[in-house]
């Protein structure tokens, strides 16, 4: 998983786990070792998370720093000096954690900021059950959110343009693409709110289906990128 931001970037382990398991299987290898791999991978896993909350907080802090500089009371250069040195050597190691760039990406709006969601990191396929590593994801995003006062908080779910078909999937979706980015933004927002997280007074839950596209749905990797949920938060002020 991947956060990917204007101002740096960072790359988690989540990619590792299936290129190792797909390794052991082809050789054949036995249970045990098997079992062996898959911990270590998600002891990475653990870990890229743990350092990316720390990277969190320490932008956080980075942030709250400018602000009283800017306001005429910060401290020295000093502070930024060590915090910029310290967010540049986090980055790094998450960088080398993994590499699977794009699966969240963060942005600036108009209004404040957002983050878009791939849809393979949070749900499996026609399923509006959060995975593990979307809960994960979520927690991240969260950490994110609350550091700082906001506004609204909009959820909005998108699919790519693939019809549903399967008659276990219309069964749970019977109004197709619509229904299932309605019901994905109800789960993302269910996960957003509760205690010490984002308040669900200021939440606002939206589906598109397929009709707000960001490229043309014209391969399966398109098609990837089309089937997202968008976080967007309205700072003070807007």
């Amino acid at each position: 998983m991947h956060i990917h931001k204007a101002r740096g970037a960072f790359k988690p382990a989540l990619a590792i786990l299936p290129v190792l398991l797909a390794g052991l299987f082809s050789a054949c290898v036995t249970q045990e070792k098997y079992d062996e791999v898959e911990m270590e991978a998600k002891k990475l896993e653990r870990r890229y998370f743990e350092l990316d909350r720390q990277r969190i907080a320490l932008e956080a802090e980075n942030m709250k720093l400018k602000r009283q500089l800017e306001a005429g009371g910060g401290p020295a250069d000093a502070s930024f000096e060590d915090i910029d040195s310290r967010l540049a050597s986090l980055n790094q190691t998450l960088a080398e954690l993994g590499k699977n760039p794009g699966d969240i990406t963060k942005f600036s709006t108009p209004d404040g900021y957002g983050y878009s969601v791939k849809d393979s990191i949070l749900f499996p396929f026609a399923s509006a059950e959060v995975t593990p590593e979307g809960k994960e994801a979520l927690a991240i995003i969260i950490e994110d959110i609350i550091s700082r006062p906001y506004e609204k908080v909009w959820v909005r779910g998108h699919t790519d343009d693939v019809p549903v078909k399967r008659p276990e999937t219309l069964k749970k979706f019977p109004h197709g693409n619509m229904h299932l980015s309605v019901e994905r933004a109800v789960e993302v927002a269910a996960l957003l709110v509760g205690q010490d997280k984002v308040e669900e007074a200021k939440l606002v839950i939206m589906g598109f289906g397929p009709n707000e596209p960001l490229v043309d749905n014209s391969s399966p990797e398109n098609r990837q990128k089309n089937g997202r949920a968008e976080i967007l938060v309205t700072e003070p002020g807007h």
